[in-house]
């Protein structure tokens, strides 16, 4: 339900900003809908996980006129989100908007395009580099596997794309998969090795499948539980193939690697990309209608909320 609030009903310490856009993320859904338990602060409550916004006032380190960007780190949950024109937020996962990306852009980044980024650097730290074999990447077509697969191709991996939506194949070829496959589904505790790598974005039946698919020392950065939360596997794939599981948070994660990452992202981002993935653009009021559609798995790519249609 959207409401009319003066700017005395914010929150009295922290940076004050105009949201200038906010993303819809399978969190917020979750939120919105009431089909999970996100939100942890008091009632009536703001949700909305992902911002850019130009800031105001001097507040500590931030300079009015500044234009900052802030995902997760309990925005939306513990403390007032960003589906509002305006907002007091802590300055603690604050960062600045890097050069060369428009604030539209990073909101259809967000959350979900910081997680693939953060499961890409994941990857390389455990050698899964470029020309080593294919990498797949489960729940594709939603907004983590769709930056995911984009950055990935974009960085010289061969990606395949699984998703169950095959009606949004042709869209993934299009990002840069050089295979599409249906959803994975788990079979024996271990399959013939296939992938020397994996972005789980889906969770559940599909991470157990990832896990029985990987070459030796391979490994999947996950981060997603649309699929489910129960993971219901064994312990052959990591003491017979010496298979690695990454957990990826992107919403606690330090500040100088969030700036790594949004760094990487201004680098590699393009206006194709943004094109592609970019669904739509939202008012306020619309938020409800998406996140039912998103918890129903109707939805892909991103959707951006602009606070001022």
């Amino acid at each position: 339900m959207v409401r009319t609030l003066g700017k005395s009903a914010l929150p009295r310490e922290g940076v004050p900003v105009n949201v200038l856009y906010s993303g819809i993320n399978y969190k917020d859904a979750l939120a919105v809908t009431g089909t999970g338990k996100v939100v942890r602060g008091a009632f009536p409550f703001v949700p909305g996980i992902d911002l850019v916004g130009r800031v105001t006032q001097d507040a500590g380190t931030c300079k009015a006129g500044d234009v900052v960007v802030l995902t997760g780190g309990g925005m939306g949950e513990r403390f007032w989100g960003a589906y509002t024109q305006c907002q007091c937020i802590p300055e603690t996962y604050l960062l600045r908007l890097p050069k060369g990306m428009p604030p539209l852009w990073s909101m259809v980044v967000g959350t979900a395009g910081l997680t693939a980024m953060f499961s890409i650097m994941a990857l390389e730290a455990h050698g899964v580099l470029p020309g080593r074999g294919d990498v797949v990447v489960t729940g594709a077509s939603g907004g983590v596997g769709s930056f995911a697969v984009a950055l990935l191709a974009k960085l010289g991996y061969a990606v395949v794309a699984a998703s169950g939506k095959r009606s949004k194949w042709e869209y993934l070829r299009g990002l840069g998969a050089v295979q599409t496959i249906d959803r994975l589904k788990p079979g024996r505790p271990l399959e013939s090795a296939r992938f020397a790598g994996a972005v789980d974005a889906a969770g559940g039946e599909s991470l157990a499948a990832v896990l029985s698919l990987l070459q030796r020392h391979g490994s999947v950065a996950a981060s997603g539980n649309a699929a489910g939360s129960v993971l219901h596997t064994t312990v052959f794939p990591f003491i017979l193939r010496g298979v690695n599981l990454l957990g990826i948070d992107s919403n606690t994660s330090p500040r100088a690697k969030r700036q790594e990452a949004w760094q990487r992202l201004a680098d590699l981002i393009t206006e194709p990309i943004i094109r592609s993935i970019h669904t739509r653009t939202v008012s306020l009021a619309e938020v409800p209608a998406v996140c039912k559609a998103m918890i129903a798995g109707t939805t892909h790519g991103r959707h951006v909320v602009d606070p001022a249609l």
